[in-house]
C-alpha cells in the first residue's frame, strides 16, 4: 500500500469518535506495521519536559526494555532535543544508538510538534539496512501532524 493510500486511513483512525486517544495511537502503529513491509516497530514517545525525558506510548512490535530514555540519549533522545527528523540508515555505524534488538538494522524518528512544541515522536525501526527515503519521511510527518489534532 503506498502512503497515499494510507493518508486516509490514518486520518480515518485519527477522527474516529468512539476509540480513545491510546487506542488511536495503537491503531496508528497497527496500521502503519501491517501495511509498510520494512516497518518492523513503530511507536510513540513522550516528553517529560520537568524531567528531560521520554515516555513509551502506545507501540506494536518486539517488547523493549526503553520505556524512558533521557533527553540527548540513543536517537530518540537526539529528537527531543534537536527538533529535527532523523533517519539512520545503520544502526551499527551510529555512535549513540541505544540496542533494542540485533534485529534491528535501521531506525527513523519524526518529532511530534503541537503548537510548536516537540511533546514527543513516532519512532520506526525496520529489520532492512537503509530502506528509509524523503517519501517515508513526508508521510511520518503527515501521521505526526494527524496525531497533534489529538492534543
Amino acid at each position: 500500500m503506498t502512503f497515499q493510500e494510507l493518508k486516509p486511513q490514518v486520518t480515518a483512525i485519527t477522527v474516529n469518535t468512539i476509540l480513545s486517544r491510546d487506542e488511536k495511537l495503537l491503531a496508528v502503529c497497527q496500521l502503519l506495521q501491517d501495511s509498510v513491509d520494512y516497518y518492523n516497530w513503530v511507536g510513540f514517545y513522550f516528553a517529560n519536559q520537568e524531567t528531560q525525558t521520554l515516555h513509551l506510548g502506545p507501540y506494536v512490535g518486539a517488547e523493549t526494555d526503553h520505556t524512558v530514555i533521557p533527553f540527548g540519549k540513543g536517537i530518540c533522545g537526539q529528537v527531543a532535543i534537536s527538533n529535527d527528523n532523523f533517519v539512520v540508515p545503520d544502526v551499527a555505524a551510529q555512535d549513540n544508538y541505544i540496542a533494542c534488538s540485533f534485529t534491528v538494522k535501521s531506525e527513523v524518528v519524526v518529532p511530534l510538534f503541537v503548537n510548536g512544541q516537540n511533546i514527543g515522536q513516532i519512532d520506526i525501526d525496520s529489520h532492512v539496512l537503509d530502506p528509509f527515503t524523503e517519501a517515508d519521511e513526508r508521510f511520518l510527518e503527515f501521521v505526526n501532524q494527524e496525531i497533534a489534532k489529538l492534543y
